[in-house]
This record gives C-alpha cells, sequence and structure tokens, in this order.
C-alpha cells in the first residue's frame, strides 16, 4: 500500500488484496491522512488490486461519506474486470467516479473540488 496527497487528492495505491485485515488498515491510514491534511477528494489505485471482498467495499463507502461533507469526490483507477465488476454488483458506481488513466483521474478530481 501507497499513501501520497496530490493536489488534495489522497492517492491511495492498494496491494494485491483487500481484505477485511487490509481495509481495516487502509482506512486508518486514509482517516489520518484525510486529518492531517487538507484532502478534498480521494483516489483509488487498483492497479495491484486481483481481489476486494465486502470490507473493501465499506471502506471506500466510509472514505467517500467523510469527503462528501466536504464537497470531495471518490475515484478509482486501473481497474480490471474483477473489480469492475465488483463496483457495479455493489452499487458503488454510483457515488465513485472511474477513470481511465491515473493523469485524468487526477486532473478531473482537482477540477470537480
Amino acid at each position: 500500500m501507497k499513501f501520497e496527497v496530490i493536489n488534495q487528492c489522497l492517492v491511495i495505491t492498494v496491494g494485491k488484496e483487500i481484505d477485511h485485515h487490509s481495509a481495516e488498515t487502509i482506512r486508518e491510514k486514509a482517516d489520518d491522512y484525510i486529518s492531517r491534511n487538507y484532502v478534498k477528494s480521494i483516489l483509488f489505485d487498483f492497479g495491484k488490486t486481483e481481489f476486494m471482498d465486502s470490507s473493501g467495499i465499506g471502506m471506500i463507502m466510509g472514505r467517500y461519506r467523510q469527503v462528501k461533507g466536504i464537497g470531495g469526490k471518490v475515484g478509482i483507477v486501473n481497474t480490471n474486470k474483477n473489480i469492475d465488476r465488483i463496483v457495479l454488483i455493489s452499487g458503488l458506481h454510483r457515488v465513485v467516479h472511474t477513470y481511465d488513466s491515473f493523469e485524468n483521474a487526477i486532473k478531473s478530481l482537482k477540477e470537480e473540488s
């Protein structure tokens, strides 16, 4: 996992799997970054992710609720077919924007916020 703030956007590069344990770690670190920095939006980079269970969905929804209150957005990038399917079936696609490239995601999240 990697965390970085770019243009008031917290970029979270997630690992190979997002299960209960890793979702809790992401949640704690993301909340810390949000509280310590002026983070307005969050971008999840799924380039290395092969698996995500319901705890990952809950973790993303929780971060969405945090930034929504300040007018921020949540985006995802570099998804594979498995992650796309989970996003669609779970309904995350209604609240999370999917981007075709990292550069477009950063640019759009900065403009939208």
